[in-house]
């Protein structure tokens, strides 16, 4: 049954098709998907060349919060099998996308995703929140200093529960906390240069992952 994009508030039939016919991987693939927002989605737009002839599956949706990304968590990630799931989530619910929220409603929701990923047998990989000066969309948040702490209750979650911590911030970060301009075509999501940035981070990260 496809819902209507009124009715379907995560956005949950965005991929149905593609994961319908992607079917399960082979016996020695080992598939990663990349479950995210714009950051995720605009990765294959910037860098198609990451994406192909390896069993990574881009599941990002632009302006997606958490609770969005849990929802579909099951259709998009746990359905296709994976290996790894690389988590990249948390700016748009600093940016209010979906109303207000907390860093710990954040957190919730994240570690919600990383509990549903191990109870299915697929390796978890949550990645720092990229920095942000300010938001081009809501200016005047003052976002930098919450994505600061936020990173630092994903990353203590994540060395409690011997989860790979995935740290693109410190890589990334210019002297005012926000992303440098280099990276960066509006401040907030990376350009190709700023993937070229991320692309060894995650490989190694993945390849921890898959050797635990």
């Amino acid at each position: 049954m496809q819902l209507s994009h009124a009715q379907d508030w995560a956005n949950t039939a965005r991929f149905q098709m593609e994961n319908d016919s992607i079917g399960l991987p082979t016996k020695d693939e080992s598939r990663v998907v990349f479950m995210g927002n714009s950051i995720t989605e605009g990765w294959k737009s910037f860098r198609p060349e990451f994406f192909e002839n390896q069993s990574f599956v881009n599941r990002g949706i632009g302006g997606q919060t958490t609770p969005q990304m849990l929802v579909r968590f099951r259709p998009d990630v746990i359905a296709l099998t994976p290996k790894v799931v690389v988590i990249l989530a948390g700016v748009n619910d600093i940016a209010g996308n979906t109303g207000p929220s907390t860093l710990e409603m954040i957190m919730d929701n994240i570690i919600s995703m990383a509990e549903l990923a191990k109870a299915n047998d697929i390796k978890v990989i949550l990645s720092s929140v990229l920095p942000a000066f300010d938001f081009s969309w809501k200016p005047g948040l003052e976002p930098s200093g919450k994505i600061i702490n936020l990173n630092k209750m994903i990353k203590k979650y994540a060395d409690n529960n011997e989860i790979i911590y995935l740290d693109y911030f410190s890589s990334m970060v210019d002297e005012r906390n926000g992303l440098k301009d280099e990276y960066t075509y509006d401040g907030v999501h990376p350009n190709a240069e700023g993937y070229k940035v991320m692309e060894p981070l995650v490989l190694e990260a993945i390849e921890k992952a898959l050797a635990k």
